[in-house]
Formats: structure tokens, sequence, C-alpha cells
């Protein structure tokens, strides 16, 4: 199966992104190329597309789809937390524009064999990066009952954190955890009938919760959210799609600390602090996908999109 990635809300991103020939805009997440191609259709000529995907797969994608425009494109195997040290070694000291799509690629969930699905007999990886160290299996096989409910948890808000990882640390009592399938019908099982409605799988938030903890995804999109406005040059746009509440809250709070004037204390006769705004937000509340996109693409349901602009 081709690396891809069903681009979601593109027109959206798009027109937030404000594209036009010659800026240089940076796609974070580029995964099946999808809004990266059609920013590079918009930048040209003489824009220059920054693309950054931490998937080795996703960059060797992205190197066949832009083998013929590879005079606008510079491509990085790295995470997008890293932008500050790619400009510098580029010599570029901001950009125009800036998109991540923090979403799973189809290839990672259905062909990457990493154990992103809860449904496929794969082994328990779930590394973004297949460089990086610590896989899915090591946390399932190393972590204490206290820490694994601490991840399902915190990471994952699963009602039922503690009840899973007893049964998790249970059953690898007896034998290793080694599949996805496997470890998906630990999670079913330890979950009550009555706890179990919904829609959505009884694993899902679990699986979350472990790929997110293998990845660092929180920790690296806070200390990004901490550099965006000194990556960007004035007037440029900044635009991020989330597909969970635990991401979508750091965009926000984050462009709001970015967007505040004064951040002293309540109650403190005179502002002391002077500090001034960085980024104004252009969305007031999280733009969604609409109706139509979502019946033609289900996993676009979730999706939230922020976008701001440089002051």
């Amino acid at each position: 199966m081709a690396y891809r990635h069903i681009s979601v809300m593109r027109e959206e991103v798009l027109a937030h992104l404000n594209c036009s020939p010659g800026k240089v805009v940076v796609d974070g997440t580029l995964g099946g190329c999808g809004h990266a191609d059609a920013i590079l259709e918009r930048i040209v000529p003489g824009g220059l597309l920054i693309g950054i995907d931490q998937d080795p797969e996703a960059i060797r994608h992205a190197e066949a789809i832009f083998k013929d425009r590879r005079d606008n494109v510079r491509l990085f195997h790295d995470n997008f937390a890293n932008l500050p040290a790619i400009l510098s070694k580029l010599a570029i000291s901001g950009v125009d524009g800036i998109l991540l799509d923090l979403g799973l690629s189809l290839y990672q969930l259905e062909a990457s064999g990493r154990g992103f699905s809860f449904r496929r007999e794969e082994p328990l990886d779930m590394r973004m990066d297949t460089e990086s160290k610590t896989m899915a299996a090591d946390l399932i096989q190393q972590a204490d009952e206290k820490e694994l409910a601490r991840i399902f948890r915190q990471y994952g808000e699963e009602r039922w954190a503690n009840r899973i990882a007893r049964a998790v640390v249970r059953r690898r009592k007896k034998r290793p955890i080694a599949t996805a399938k496997d470890l998906s019908q630990i999670v079913a099982g330890a979950i009550p009938k009555t706890g179990a409605g919904g829609r959505i799988h009884p694993a899902t938030r679990v699986f979350m919760a472990l790929r997110i903890a293998v990845n660092q995804e929180l920790a690296r999109l806070e200390a990004f959210m901490d550099t965006v406005p000194e990556l960007l040059n004035a007037g440029g746009r900044f635009c991020v799609l989330s597909f969970h509440s635990l991401e979508d809250r750091i965009v926000k709070h984050r462009l709001k600390q970015h967007a505040a004037g004064c951040i002293c204390p309540p109650g403190l006769p005179v502002c002391t602090c002077n500090h001034q705004p960085t980024l104004r937000i252009l969305t007031r509340r999280a733009a969604t996908p609409s109706q139509e996109e979502v019946r033609a693409n289900p996993m676009a349901r979730s999706t939230r999109l922020r976008a701001a602009e440089r002051l």
C-alpha cells in the first residue's frame, strides 16, 4: 500500500495559510503530502516548501512526489519540534506559513505493520519514527501498574485506567503481550459491559494513550507552541489540525497566551509585565469539517482547525 493520507479540511487550511508565489511555507507533518502538494502549487514560482516528517516512509513518499520539483522543496526526516534547528541549518530567519496536521495517516493505520490499529495482529510498536528506541511493547511489558494507569488516564482520558492497568499486569505475568490485537482483547475484557458503550471501540483511548506516550506527542507539541511566534515573519500564518481534546487544548491555550496583552496577576493597579501580543487569532472558535467531508471521510469527524497570524 502506498503511503497515503486523506488531507482533512484542505481548502480551509489553504485559505488560512494565505499561500501565494514566493512564500516560504513549512508542512511539519507531511504524511501523504496532500496538503504539501497543494501548498507548493500556490507558492511557485519563487516559493519554498519545507517538508518535515518523523516517519521515514513519509519522507520516502515525499521524495517520489516532489522528485521533479526539488528546487522548491527541502525535506527533513525529523520532528516538527526541531523546526528552529532546521531553519538555522537553512539560514532562514522566519517563514510565511506553518502547518501541522497531528493525525495519523491511513498508511500508518492500515499498512505500516506497527500496531497503530487495535484491530490488527501486528507487533505493538506504535513508533512514528522507526529509528526511535521505545516501543509500545516496552511500556506494556516494563511499566508498573501505577505508571500504566497514569498513561491511560492522562493521555487517553480513560475512565477505567486502573482496571485496564491491573488486567495488563495480570496477563503479562503469564505470557508477553505481543500484538495489538492481543492488547485490544485484554482492554475489552477489563471494561465492564455497562461501561463499554458508545460508538468507539473500548480499546481506542488506551491505544491513543500509548501512541502519545511512545512518541512524546504532547510534550513536543507544547515545546513547539512556545516557539511559533519567533518562527514566523510578520504577517506569517500558523495553522494546526488536531484530532483529540488534549492536543486542541494545548494549541488553544498557547495561542491565547501569545495573543494576550498584559499577563499580570488580576488586581494589580498598573501593568508591570509589559507583555505584548505576538499573534492574532484567526479562528475565534475551532473550525470543523463540513458534513459533506465527514460523510466522504469519517476519520475527519473529530478534526479541529485553529489558525493565527504573526503581528
